[in-house]
């Protein structure tokens, strides 16, 4: 999709340039590729060990098509237990890693809003601190027992922004300050975080992906190309 995209609306005059010359594969898609073995197998332990469990065997670590097995588990309460347990396990694991590196204490029991990718005003991570922002005002609008009907929520943010982008690195500063503000505010911080998560990468991004609730994937339409880390 995202190669027609590139065909149809962003280059069409050299599509047509090179048609002219009898070049017709000028133009190719070429996205990432995600591998299992990295990240489910290696990065999320005891969830692969619980599809393990359930289809018989890891050879759906080689053949993703045998996870069509696990449907027949949809409405398996012991399995869904289960899968819940995994899920907890990698946001402990998160909640751990964010307090060894930004002494940050949070609550895996709360509801993790993640975005991790290239910090890019396409990405629109601006757009993710604005309504964080709105949540923060929204709850210090509210009376204290109003708060306790709200979800808690915790929000990270991760990505590296490139060395001349200057927008991007405003981003950034901007989402640390916020966070600064809304995690010290002893009225709302149970019930909402924000955290920057410095330096992302392969290594810490095995930690935060399997840690997500909610994947925060908001793009402008179109521009996407492959949103790997979903």
């Amino acid at each position: 999709i995202h190669a027609d995209i590139v065909k149809a609306d962003v280059f069409p005059h050299f599509v047509e340039f090179y048609k002219k010359k009898g070049i017709t594969d000028k133009f190719i898609g070429v996205t990432n590729g995600v591998t299992c073995r990295r990240w489910m197998a290696q990065c999320n332990p005891s969830l692969a060990a619980l599809i393990t469990k359930c289809l018989g065997s890891d050879r759906w670590v080689r053949d993703l098509s045998l996870l069509e097995g696990l449907k027949k588990f949809a409405d398996d309460d012991k399995v869904l237990d289960d899968l819940m347990k995994c899920k907890f396990e990698a946001k402990e694991s998160l909640a751990k890693y964010v307090k060894n590196v930004l002494d940050v204490e949070v609550d895996p029991n709360t509801m993790f809003d993640i975005q991790v990718k290239r910090i890019h005003e396409y990405k629109r991570q601006l757009l993710n601190v604005l309504q964080i922002i709105h949540r923060y005002n929204t709850l210090k609008s509210m009376s204290p027992d109003q708060r306790k009907n709200v979800v808690k929520k915790t929000a990270f943010i991760g990505g590296k922004a490139a060395a001349g982008y200057f927008v991007a690195k405003k981003i950034i500063a901007l989402a640390n300050a916020v966070g600064r503000v809304i995690n010290a505010d002893p009225d709302t911080n149970e019930y909402l975080k924000l955290v920057f998560i410095p330096n992302y990468k392969v290594g810490n991004a095995q930690i935060i992906i399997p840690a997500n609730d909610i994947s925060e994937h908001i793009s402008t339409a179109g521009t996407e190309a492959s949103g790997t880390s979903n």
